[in-house]
């Protein structure tokens, strides 16, 4: 382990010793326009109080000057990453002068230029321990500051940090910057942004106390900025949040930026909330489209509250600001944000994402034991965000919902700017509901694993709600019957289960067609059909109104898929019937995206070919059948662009609507993200050229453009193609997040196997030395982006026996990749012979 890579035992003593009152943060970008100057001015004064003559703080960067103690410069004492500081008092001033690098890996501060206009933006990211690579600091959750940051930047930028702006004055160069000193935060949540971002500006009125609004993205980027949807999905959140927690919202300013090549979502900087400019939409957008941008939006302000006013003490309870944001993104946008059916959406996505991590060998409990940083990097999962959640919606049920919000307003008030675990939370819905929560605490958070859940129907027709590896469920048994050709809700078994075995007292299920447990997904399990009930569905699920029970047959027939239990072909054959009548756009992709991965993994060989083709044909028959203009016929067009890259029977008919010798489906935006995505799969199967690939980026010189021009040419089923992207993938440094990712999408194009087979020595031999040089996030998009999808288990589990000695955020990321692997060749081996 190297010394950047904190623990959890010695930040824990550290905190002991150090009370950390503010940090003045002096940061000079001016230079940051030319790109042959890599490195920046950072100096950083920290005040605290010590009962410890030694201690350290972290940095990463390119060189410390200067190191002051109360006055009294000490020697330079760094590693790479902690400066050693001694001869403390009870009182302690501490100046350190450092030079930073800029980032283009989306770790630390950001820098990148927009090729279509050539201006360049800066922005940071930090979570869960990259403030150290812009100023030093004390890099750990539970050492909060008041902070203050002073930005020298070049003239005309827009230049802001978590505090609103009270001063600036000119210097040589540009223009030098002051900003509002915070109330007590966490490193990792404070932010610097600067660059000639466009921005509008809007208010809040908070009950007579206005809150500055702002939405920020790249200048070439303005035009396609909704700002105005924006805006009203924050002040409807705001006014939710503040009476839902009866707390003012307590950061004063609400910036939103949408930042380039960014490796997340979003993040929940108070004052600065930062986002991916993907969520600016730059041709059509689906309603799904808006409802995740939403409850992101929500999701992030949840965090003023959950994790940044009172924030966990280390990263095991990572779960006690990222469950509940989950949580109530979904649930704001129900209540608040005019998006009614987020909650479908939850049931088949979030839940779906859980549901796959949960299952895997590295799977751990809600509230989770994370001993140093490089683990709490990769525990930002699908169990501390979505199972999270799910067990969160089932707690409210449970407590009752005015209980849970009585809870959360007692937890903020009695912790606000401080540092809580799990039994301080557990306390404050204890005290407002009189539940006792231990038995359900141990069930639900401080376990791993999910429960299966069916119904038998016995020779008597009685029916019996079974489960695997039983937990206490609150659920209701949806009982379906057909009718005139539809199914149709006849009642419903509302049932608490704690056994193995639990009969549905008084139900049989003789004029019973489909029964449907956790019809109302309520509860976190995944359910599994009987045959009956997969027959129904398979003939007629399109014929359930209800969107949320269509979400749980959706999310039960993938599910069993995944396990081989229902065969790929089947799978394929129930989307085709009816994906098309799919009126929830989100199911709809979902149901896509699931099809696509069923061929791409799960098909048997001798019978992948015959899929895509066929799967092929019904996208395209299904997006010049769909309604002009309409969300589905932008589904079916995203998926004819990801089938066509595994089958070319569409090859000229696409070309020539991208051409323009052909007219588009009436209706169908050709926007350039669809147009790329299109001519990628052409490229895949050797339809498109490189002159092609030109012509198009010629058309959309933009950021997003040359991303998508990088994967078509790497995409190119040509060996010496896939081998110099494969080198450029390892051994080019100097590709930024974005432009890696594109020239690994461009080695997996289409699924050849063949063009990159022999690779996989090169692969093993590489992950380790990578990992130990590379930043974790682009080790970590490498690791798992080019993981070989070979016919045998063989050589990772020799590298596994190999290697037991390798990090362990390295180790989980293989084992993890082993077992998806593992599933594809298990699952394939179970599919029914050709006929």
């Amino acid at each position: 382990m190297t010394s950047a890579n904190l623990t959890r035992d010695e930040t824990a003593a550290r905190a002991r010793t150090i009370r950390l009152d503010t940090v003045e943060v002096d940061l000079d970008v001016r230079d940051a326009r030319d790109l042959a100057v890599q490195t920046f001015p950072t100096t950083a004064t920290l005040t605290f109080d010590a009962t410890t003559e030694t201690t350290w703080i972290d940095f990463i960067g390119a060189s410390v000057e200067s190191v002051t103690v109360n006055g009294a410069p000490r020697d330079v004492e760094w590693d790479g990453a902690r400066i050693r500081v001694d001869g403390l008092q009870a009182h302690n001033v501490v100046t350190v002068r450092a030079h930073g690098r800029y980032s283009t890996s989306g770790e630390g501060l950001h820098r990148f230029r927009d090729p279509v206009d050539g201006e360049v933006y800066l922005y940071t990211q930090y979570e869960p321990a990259d403030a150290r690579r812009v100023y030093p600091v004390f890099e750990q959750p539970d050492m909060k500051a008041r902070w203050r940051f002073t930005v020298s930047a070049p003239d005309g930028w827009q230049i802001l940090s978590g505090g609103a702006e009270t001063g600036r004055d000119g210097v040589p160069g540009g223009v030098r910057v002051g900003f509002a000193e915070t109330l007590p935060l966490s490193s990792y949540i404070t932010a610097v942004a600067a660059g000639p971002y466009h921005r509008v500006e809007g208010v809040w009125d908070g009950g007579g106390r206005p809150v500055p609004l702002g939405v920020l993205c790249r200048a070439s980027l303005a035009a396609h900025l909704d700002a105005d949807e924006i805006l009203d999905i924050t002040r409807r959140g705001l006014q939710f949040f503040e009476q839902a927690f009866a707390y003012p919202y307590p950061w004063g300013k609400y910036d939103q930026i949408f930042v380039p090549e960014y490796n997340l979502g979003a993040m929940e900087n108070p004052g600065l909330v930062t986002f991916t400019e993907a969520y600016v939409f730059r041709g059509a957008s689906t309603a799904a489209q808006h409802e995740g941008r939403a409850n992101t939006i929500l999701h992030e302000m949840a965090h003023m509250w959950f994790g940044d006013l009172v924030t966990m003490r280390w990263w095991d309870d990572l779960w006690l600001k990222e469950s509940f944001a989950d949580f109530m993104g979904a649930h704001a946008a129900v209540a608040a944000g005019g998006f009614p059916d987020a909650w479908v959406t939850f049931a088949s996505r979030r839940k779906g994402w859980a549901y796959v991590q949960d299952q895997l060998p590295t799977t751990h409990p809600i509230v989770a034991d994370i001993p140093d940083l490089e683990a709490a990097k990769l525990n930002f999962d699908g169990i501390t965000y979505a199972k999270g959640a799910s067990v969160l919606k089932q707690l409210v049920a449970f407590v009752g919902e005015d209980a849970f919000f009585r809870g959360a307003r007692r937890y903020f008030a009695d912790h606000e700017f401080g540092n809580t675990t799990l039994p301080d939370l557990l306390s404050a819905l204890e005290s407002e509901s009189g539940r006792d929560l231990a038995a359900w605490s141990r069930a639900w958070l401080q376990t791993s694993g999910l429960s299966e859940i069916a119904v038998d129907r016995a020779a008597d027709g009685e029916l019996v709600l079974t489960q695997t590896d039983p937990r206490p469920h609150r659920l209701t048994c949806g009982l379906f019957s057909l009718v005139d050709g539809r199914l149709v809700r006849q009642g419903g078994v509302e049932v608490d289960v704690f056994e193995a075995r639990t009969p549905l007292a008084g139900e049989t299920g003789r004029d019973v067609d489909l029964v449907l447990p956790n019809v109302d997904d309520s509860t976190y399990a995944k359910v599994r059909l009987d045959a009956r009930s997969t027959d129904a569905a398979a003939a007629h699920l399109s014929s359930l109104d209800d969107p949320v029970a269509r979400a749980v047959v959706w999310a039960s027939l993938w599910n069993a898929t995944r396990d081989g239990d229902l065969p790929v072909g089947r799978f394929v054959d129930i989307v085709a019937r009816h994906a098309t009548h799919e009126s929830n756009v989100a199911l709809l992709a979902d149901a896509l995206a699931h099809t696509h991965l069923a061929i791409g993994h799960y098909a048997a060989a001798d019978a992948r070919g015959t899929l895509a083709d066929a799967w092929l044909q019904t996208c395209w028959r299904a997006l010049w059948q769909a309604a002009p203009g309409s969300d589905a016929q932008l589904a079916w067009a995203r998926a004819v662009g990801a089938a066509a890259a595994r089958s070319a029977a569409r090859a000229d008919e696409i070309h020539a609507i991208l051409d323009g010798s052909t007219p588009a489906p009436a209706g169908l935006a050709l926007d350039p993200d669809l147009r790329w995505a299109w001519l990628i799969a052409l490229a895949a199967t050797g339809h498109a050229s490189p002159e092609d690939a030109d012509a198009e980026l010629a058309a959309d010189p933009s950021a997003q453009g040359h991303v998508a021009y990088r994967t078509a040419l790497a995409a190119r089923p040509d060996a010496a193609v896939r081998a110099a992207a494969w080198h450029a993938a390892w051994e080019d440094s100097s590709l930024t997040n974005d432009h890696l990712a594109a020239t690994i999408a461009g080695v997996r194009a289409g699924d050849r196997r063949d063009l990159i087979a022999g690779f996989d020595d090169d692969y093993f031999a590489r992950i380790r030395p990578t990992w130990a040089s590379r930043s974790i996030e682009i080790a970590r998009r490498l690791v798992v982006g080019l993981f070989p999808s070979s016919d045998s288990l063989d050589d990772v589990d020799a590298w596994l026996a190999g290697n037991d000695d390798a990090p362990a955020a390295l180790h989980r990321l293989v084992i993890e990749q082993r077992d998806g692997l593992a599933r594809d060749l298990r699952v394939r081996a179970a599919q029914p012979a050709a006929p």
